[in-house]
């Protein structure tokens, strides 16, 4: 039977500046060495952009969403399955972690559907392209085996359809999908803004899953944060006991956060004050999962 483990994702911004990645790898090895499963997905959102500039193809977002053509979604795939998750993976070997360079595509695990038109906070319904959302029916078995035998899976964001389809698949997404589905104690989302901003500018230090919402409709979550906020609230709906979102240029705050702690430059995200359905949705997820250890467990 493995512990419960901590998902972590790393914005892309942390591994394209040789300073943050040196960072980010410490903290990594730092978790791996203290003995919990973790399991890491990233993005790669700059590093897209500067590619999509030198293709000349233009950049195109909605609320923190890429929207997705065939062009874009062919550099999306060779920077985060290529440059970047393989740089990340020999950053952390150097480090002696015994990484694994992972996509969704591989066994399964990131299985998922074309995404519906986004609808916006001011009513907009818009086209993602080749967006996709994960499936609840992704294989997990990988992913266990590799953590069974101590293996941290790197995960880069790109999905793929039951046809063989790629899609691009928001990060935090991801990760909210994975802790999910492996039952995590923790999601850790590191980025480089010191976790949600209130009004005042300064760092908000709990937010309870009913809050969400109000924060997206009130205009306080800025673009970037509203998918990060959606994906908090589907991981917490989902049966994740919390969520923190820290500012993973700080190392000590990120190794922190991963540890269990709550650093002040962090938010920690929490369950209480979901609605009806989300509750509803997170006991069927809590008794999907001791089903899932109760079956390993007997292998």
């Amino acid at each position: 039977m493995i512990t419960a483990p901590l998902v972590l994702k790393i914005g892309g911004e942390l591994l394209d500046a040789p300073g943050w990645l040196e960072g980010v790898v410490a903290a990594i090895a730092a978790m791996a060495a203290s003995g919990v499963p973790l399991v890491v997905v990233h993005g790669g959102g700059r590093e897209i952009d500067a590619a999509l500039r030198t293709a000349g193809i233009e950049k195109r977002q909605v609320e923190g969403l890429r929207i997705t053509d065939e062009r874009t979604l062919d550099v999306v795939v060779s920077v985060l399955a290529g440059t970047v998750n393989t740089r990340f993976v020999a950053a952390l070997a150097a480090a002696d972690v015994p990484a694994v360079g992972l996509t969704g595509v591989d066994g399964g695990c990131g299985l998922s559907e074309a995404a519906p038109p986004h609808r916006t906070v001011d009513g907009r319904s818009v086209d993602l392209g080749r967006v996709g959302v994960p499936s609840e029916q992704a294989d997990m078995r990988l992913l266990t085996a590799l953590l069974r035998d101590r293996f941290l899976p790197v995960v880069a964001s790109i999905g793929v359809g039951g046809d063989g389809r790629l899609f691009n698949v928001n990060a935090d997404a991801f990760a909210g999908h994975l802790a999910a589905r492996l039952g995590a104690r923790r999601l850790v989302i590191a980025g480089t803004t010191p976790g949600v901003l209130g009004e005042d500018g300064a760092t908000v230090a709990v937010i309870d899953g009913g809050a969400i919402g109000r924060l997206v409709a009130g205009g306080t979550a800025t673009a970037g944060m509203i998918a990060k906020l959606h994906s908090c609230e589907r991981a917490l709906a989902g049966g994740v006991e919390d969520v923190v979102i820290v500012d993973g240029r700080d190392r000590v705050a990120l190794e922190a956060a991963g540890a269990g702690a709550v650093p002040s430059t962090a938010t920690r995200l929490t369950g209480a004050g979901l609605t009806a359905s989300a509750r509803l949705r997170r006991s069927a997820e809590a008794a999907r999962r001791r089903k899932t250890c109760a079956t390993t467990a007997a292998e």
